[in-house]
């Protein structure tokens, strides 16, 4: 798939949590890319920020195709996201686009349900999105520490229904994500993306139901195209670059034992 370095300009740096702002930009004198798959990633140079040399890797959280407009999710993680954080509308990025795979497109028969845990729900906005468009009705299992911490759930609920888990219990279950019901329902296909050991116990439920399984890894990612090794991942077939071969992977051809 063709890559392009494009300009964009910031049209609302919307905060929506402590950690999170949510970025929407368009691009500078020209359109988005006219294919951005659902679970690919951009790498945003950060100018201006001493000590950040190497471009940040950001899922693509929504891509609004009426408006020409480019969602990102940030969370907070050190000083080259903290800077993307700070940008005011009317401000530039660079972004190297569009990077990586995409999730499997469920067949109209399908059942699907997406989980996402964290910033894990960012490229699950957009697949539910390209879902809808497609006439599915994807279902959501989103995941968080306490009701405040819950992403973009308005956003989710347009989409389709939404299950939720929270540490606290202060919203829907009680509890992670794992041991939420929803997953004892039966599915044809689960996407996930999250931190490695939500994502590791939620491939060992899909196992046990026997639901195909795709999962987007969060490998640091430096450089986006295969060169500088730093998100090498062990697989079936030997050590793959994730921001090359995935960041979505079949849980079968991952290492990962139940």
């Amino acid at each position: 798939m063709k890559k392009h370095i494009i300009d964009f300009e910031i049209v609302e740096n919307r905060p929506i949590h402590s950690l999170y702002s949510l970025l929407v930009m368009r691009p500078v004198n020209t359109t988005l890319p006219s294919v951005i798959l659902p679970g690919q990633f951009v790498e945003v140079a950060v100018e201006n920020s001493p000590g950040t040399f190497l471009r940040r890797p950001i899922s693509v959280n929504n891509v609004d195709r009426e408006n020409n407009t480019l969602w990102l999710l940030i969370r907070r993680a050190g000083k080259g996201t903290a800077a993307m954080m700070e940008k005011r509308p009317g401000e530039k990025l660079n972004l190297v686009m569009p990077l990586g795979n995409g999730f499997t497109m469920p067949e109209s028969t399908q059942s699907a349900l997406l989980v996402g845990g964290g910033v894990g729900v960012a490229p699950m906005l957009y697949f539910g999105h390209e879902m809808k468009r497609r006439g599915l009705t994807p279902e959501f299992l989103l995941g968080a520490r306490s009701k405040a911490d819950l992403l973009q759930l308005d956003e989710f609920e347009k989409i389709g229904p939404v299950h939720i888990s929270t540490d606290d219990g202060s919203a829907g279950e009680p509890g992670i994500v794992t041991t939420n019901s929803v997953l004892s329902s039966h599915w044809d296909r689960i996407y996930c993306c999250g931190p490695l050991p939500m994502m590791k116990a939620v491939a060992r439920e899909a196992r046990r139901i026997g639901a195909e399984c795709e999962v987007s890894l969060e490998n640091m990612m430096a450089c986006g195209l295969g060169a500088c090794l730093c998100c090498v991942e062990p697989t079936v077939k030997g050590n793959v670059c994730v921001c090359t071969e995935g960041p979505v992977f079949n849980i079968n051809q991952l290492t990962w034992q139940d």
